[in-house]
Formats: C-alpha cells, sequence, structure tokens
C-alpha cells in the first residue's frame, strides 16, 4: 500500500481564520492537500481539492467566500492532473472518501463515475442546507452529483469503518469543524499508522494547544475530535497530518514521491 500526497494550489487567507483569535490579520497562505491511496484492493482518493471552474473565474464560482479565502491554483493544481502525475485515470479511482463537503475539498466531484462515494450523512444533509455562518463554504455545483454511487455513513454508529475490508483503511468520524467530518486512518506497514486529519484540525498549533479551527460548526464536538486524535497519537502512535498547516505541510514528499 502507498501513500501520496498532493496539493491543489494554495487559499490565500488569514491566520485567525485558520487559527481563532490568533494572529488577526495576519496574512497566512495555506495548502490544499489531497491523497491517493493506491492498494490491491483499488485505488482510493481522500478529498479532492478545488474545483477547476476556479481556475478560470474564482470569485464566479465561490462568490464572496473569496474574500477570506482567495483560492490560487492553476489546471495543472486540479486533481485529475495531479493524478497523472503517478499514472492514474480518473476512471481507475475506485473510492473517493470525503473529510467532508467544502469548497476546497470537494471541487473535484463528479470526476470519478466508477468510485464509490463515502460521506456522513449528516454532511450531506447539511451540505444542502447549511447555516448562514458556514453557506459560503458549500457549493452546490461541486457536491449535487446523485448520479454517483454515494454510501452514506451513519456517524458514531459507524466509526473506524473498514473501507476495504482488510483494516487498512478506517473511516473516523470526526465532527466539529462541520457536522459530518471524518478523517481517514491509513495503517502503512513502514510509515506506521497515519491520520489524515481533513479540517477537523487544521494547524499542528491546534493540536497541541487549546485552539479552536478559525472556522467550525460545533466547538465541543471539535473539542472532543481533537482529544480523539491526541489520543490516538498517544496509546497507538498514530502520526497525525494536519489539514492546512504550510509549516508541517512543507516536511512532506508530495507526489509522485510516496510513502509506504
Amino acid at each position: 500500500m502507498k501513500l501520496y500526497m498532493f496539493q491543489c494550489g494554495i487559499l490565500k487567507t488569514k491566520k485567525h481564520l485558520i487559527t481563532m483569535g490568533r494572529g488577526i490579520g495576519q496574512p497566512f497562505d495555506v495548502p490544499v492537500p489531497f491523497f491517493l491511496i493506491k492498494h490491491p484492493r483499488g485505488n482510493v482518493l481522500f478529498d479532492t481539492g478545488n474545483a477547476l471552474a476556479v481556475v478560470n473565474n474564482k470569485a464566479k464560482h465561490w462568490g464572496t467566500v473569496v474574500e477570506s479565502y482567495d483560492p490560487v491554483m492553476t489546471k495543472d493544481d486540479y486533481v485529475v492532473a495531479q493524478l497523472a502525475k503517478v499514472g492514474v485515470k480518473p476512471e481507475e479511482i475506485t473510492h473517493v472518501i470525503f473529510s467532508h463537503l467544502h469548497l476546497d475539498h470537494a471541487g473535484g466531484t463528479g470526476e470519478f463515475s466508477n468510485a464509490i462515494h463515502y460521506v456522513q450523512r449528516t454532511e450531506m444533509q447539511y451540505a444542502y442546507m447549511p447555516d448562514f455562518f458556514q453557506a459560503g463554504a458549500y457549493i452546490r455545483a461541486d457536491f449535487d452529483k446523485p448520479h454517483l454511487n454515494w454510501h452514506l455513513l451513519e456517524g458514531y454508529q459507524d466509526d473506524c469503518y473498514d473501507v476495504l475490508g482488510d483494516g487498512k483503511l478506517q473511516i473516523v468520524f470526526t465532527p466539529g469543524h462541520s457536522p459530518g467530518h471524518q478523517s481517514l486512518l491509513v495503517k502503512l506497514e513502514k510509515w506506521g499508522p497515519t491520520l489524515l486529519t481533513g479540517d477537523s484540525v487544521y494547524t499542528e498549533e491546534i493540536l497541541e494547544e487549546d485552539v479552536l479551527p478559525g472556522l467550525v460548526y460545533s466547538p465541543p464536538d471539535a473539542v472532543k475530535s481533537i482529544k480523539k486524535m491526541r489520543d490516538l497519537r498517544r496509546v497507538n502512535g498514530v502520526r497525525i497530518i494536519t489539514g492546512h498547516d504550510p509549516i508541517a505541510w512543507a516536511k512532506f514528499n508530495l507526489a509522485p514521491a510516496c510513502y509506504e
């Protein structure tokens, strides 16, 4: 099994929008990651980055959200072009797992028609009718693809869902940033167990200190999820890959390099 890390451009933002109450007004450029796991039983994507429409007209596709999170990407940063670096075609993706359906994670939805698409039921429901403070983060044109093969998970009832039946890929329920946020535990043979956190923990600062993500649906749930990740690291030695940390992200080898 191999883990590939990709970057779909950056978001130009302010630090207080990443770490709540800290770095107010400070410019902060963050990566937009997504991941591919090559497994003997299939090719699994975790998140899909920004939509290609962002390249052509970001203001039209994202609306006023670009005033707070300004996407910078090229067509070569798009998920389909990036996967070509490791010789994977869209039709060869067998599973797509969404951490959640925000615009910088679900932009490539619809490209992988042969795949099973995993999302929490609560996330799908909320994406269609979000509260006003998260409405800008959901772009209906990105995820509204009813023709796809959707597999809806049921929160804590499906916690640690075994994607391929061998225990190597497990979907961990980590709500807080959004109501149906989920992370992916990848049990690599050499590199060791690794948790891809999506936006449940933006940066290592949030993981190490008591600070909330800048955008959060439920602070109590976010805190529970962060504690859950800390416990996974402390008890099981799980490596935590945070979602938008420019310093931590720079330490990893991006595709076509991989981790095994």
